[in-house]
């Protein structure tokens, strides 16, 4: 039956599924309603700086120190300026004149203004080589996080299900997952920044304290309005790209479709250039749209929010002044506190601004976390079985049964039936017979919804699924075209044993690949597909002897071949069989075809229709039953009479 799965844990099955969602799927998380779910994001910033900490910890701790040394400059620079007027008032106060710039500084009055402005230009040197340094580290600790969270996506997706690709609910939540591998990496300049930035306002809000501490609440309500708004603003704007998940993933599906080289011969043999063309800027017309408007309202409110931080710059500043004239403050006092102001209302505005854009990006690391919280159902038992070698009794199929999610008709029902061991079994049926799903159930891709499946009278569930899948090649019909080099090609197979060279090819050679491969420029070393520069492809016949070669290279106990000769003429396909039937001798073996002249070299013949076997025998056998096998051969016969 059909089930639906959460972070973190399953649902029971028979669940029925969200709706707007995939059976399997996750129902979709609903975008952040008001300012404290919005804020309740900001709890993924723990988990994002302890990845920040395992890519690099010298990084790390570089990075930190240099921008806390880096905040401080900005207060004890203006300072210094303060010191310098404030020295340059009392020399003209003391009216002194010197007819050269020698005798000035040979008088000796000028050495403290000379010290302070050498310390202002030290500190204008250091500011700048702190900033390039703090730039470096930043892109190196980046280039790290950006490496290790890839990784780790990669990683967790390879224990998920094939149930959970095939859903488009998953499929968004990939995407958004994916982007946040690399989309991410700007969240960390923007919290350090930040962390930088309070700092900074600490030491100048010491510093107005001091002087004059009602400037600090004339400020805050000067500026709270703009954090409100752009706190709002963020969130739409997740929203917006949270809503257009699904149609982002159709725009790169069209860009990927309209100009690649898998494509490239059908689009312009059908001429598809223009209705893809059309699809493509109809879709992102909508979506600019949609992004235009709420980048209007946000231009209109944050114009009318900054409006407000000036003018409560400008009125304190007009009261520094007087207090200035009023002789309550230096000029140099008057430059200090203005320029205190100034800097901290605009370091204020930033970082109440940059702390809800912080939440705002927060929320874009609930898709990449909530995607890492998915638990896979298909998974080894705890102290799980070996896969026996030899295998012994065979598989045995009781009553098993099995649908898709989502879908109302059952793929398969009420398969009943032995493979034994040795045996090559052929399954035969119309498109749609559930040929493919009985494979799929056969190597755990798929767990059934009813009955079990036996491998020497123990349920598949209690064996350890790597060894499973490790002892189980399977070749579909639309197998992967890598663009890898030959040699890897055929060794994916079993990857583990790509630089066993030999082994490779004599993979090759009993799919009769060898051949196809040895007339390449560079053999085995030769890069496959139009995807990279100097690739060379091959024609459909040739690829499919490389994918059969991965199963050769495999080695494995059981092989499946599902439709592995469509793409060959009847010579290489007889050749292709002949050699088959040869090197799976003592080996189990499941063979899917369409071709009926493939079909009768297997020892049994398997006839599925809408799900359900409807005839067991040899070739000779089902063609004197006169039943749906001696029909469907019968078809294929008369075109080629």
């Amino acid at each position: 039956m059909p089930r639906q799965y959460s972070m973190g844990g399953r649902a029971a099955p028979g669940t029925p599924p969200p709706s707007g969602g995939g059976a399997r799927g996750t129902p979709p998380r609903p975008a952040p309603k008001n300012l404290r779910e919005r804020f309740i994001a900001l709890r993924n910033l723990p988990p994002f700086l302890r990845e920040l900490w395992a890519a690099s910890p010298p990084l790390l701790v570089a990075d930190l120190a240099l921008r806390v040394v880096r905040a401080v400059l900005p207060v004890v620079t203006l300072f210094v300026g303060k010191l310098i007027i404030d020295e340059v008032v009392a020399l003209l106060r003391a009216g002194g004149t010197f007819d050269s710039l020698g005798a000035a500084l040979a008088s000796g009055h000028f050495n403290r203004l000379g010290v302070w402005l050498g310390c202002e230009f030290g500190l204008a040197v250091l500011s700048d080589l702190f900033g390039r340094t703090v730039s470096l580290v930043d892109s190196l600790l980046s280039e790290k996080y950006t490496n290790a969270t890839s990784i780790r996506l990669m990683q967790h997706a390879a224990t998920l299900d094939l149930e959970d690709f095939e859903d488009s609910e998953m499929q968004d939540r990939l995407d958004r997952a994916r982007r946040q591998t690399t989309g991410r990496s700007a969240l960390m300049g923007q919290l350090f920044g930040q962390a930088q930035d309070a700092v900074t306002v600490m030491t100048f809000a010491a510093g107005l304290i001091v002087y004059a501490p009602w400037l600090i609440v004339l400020l805050i309500f000067a500026l709270v309005p703009a954090f409100l708004g752009e706190a709002h603003f963020n969130a739409q704007s997740y929203t917006l790209n949270y809503a257009w998940t699904s149609e982002r993933r159709v725009l790169d599906y069209l860009r990927q479709v309209g100009a690649s080289v898998e494509t490239a011969k059908e689009v312009k043999i059908f001429g598809l250039n223009p209705f893809l063309i059309e699809r493509y800027q109809a879709l992102a017309e909508n979506f600019y749209a949609a992004n235009r408007a709420l980048a209007k309202r946000r231009a209109w409110w944050g114009s009318a929010f900054a409006t407000l931080g000036t003018i409560g710059y400008y009125i304190a500043y007009a009261l520094i002044a007087w207090r200035t004239v009023r002789g309550e403050f230096s000029i140099g006092d008057l430059t200090f506190l203005s320029g205190s102001f100034r800097r901290l209302r605009n370091l204020l505005e930033n970082l109440l601004i940059g702390f809800s854009q912080l939440a705002g990006q927060a929320l874009y690391l609930d898709d990449l976390y909530s995607f890492f919280e998915i638990e896979p159902e298909i998974r080894s038992p705890a102290n799980a079985r070996p896969f026996p070698r030899p295998i012994h009794e065979g598989f045995v199929f009781e009553n098993v049964g099995f649908r898709y999610p989502g879908a109302e008709r059952w793929a398969v029902r009420e398969l009943s039936f032995t493979l034994h061991v040795g045996e090559v079994l052929a399954l035969v049926g119309e498109n749609g017979a559930g040929k493919t799903t009985l494979v799929k159930l056969l190597a755990r891709l798929y767990d059934p919804d009813e009955g079990h499946i036996l491998l020497d009278g123990h349920d598949l569930r209690e064996y350890d699924l790597d060894a499973l899948r490790a002892h189980v090649g399977v070749i579909f019909q639309d197998f992967v075209r890598y663009a890898f080099t030959a040699a890897e090609n055929v060794a994916v197979g079993r990857i583990e044993a790509r630089d066993d060279r030999p082994r490779i090819e004599r993979a090759a050679a009993q799919s009769l690949a060898d051949a196809v491969i040895r007339r390449l420029p560079k053999g085995y070393d030769q890069i496959m597909g139009k995807r990279f520069s100097n690739g060379v492809d091959l024609s459909g016949g040739e690829w499919q002897k490389v994918a059969i070669a991965r199963a050769y290279m495999r080695d494995a106990d059981l092989l499946i071949l599902d439709e592995p000769t469509a793409a060959l003429d009847a010579r290489s396909e007889f050749e292709v069989f002949e050699r088959f039937k040869e090197l799976s001798a003592g080996k189990t073996a499941v063979l899917i075809s369409h071709r009926f002249s493939t079909v009768r070299m297997a020892d049994r013949i398997l006839v599925l229709d809408g799900g359900r076997i409807e005839e067991v025998g040899t070739h000779v056998d089902l063609l004197a039953a006169g039943k749906r096998y001696a029909e469907l051969f019968e078809l294929q016969a008369a075109g080629y009479r």
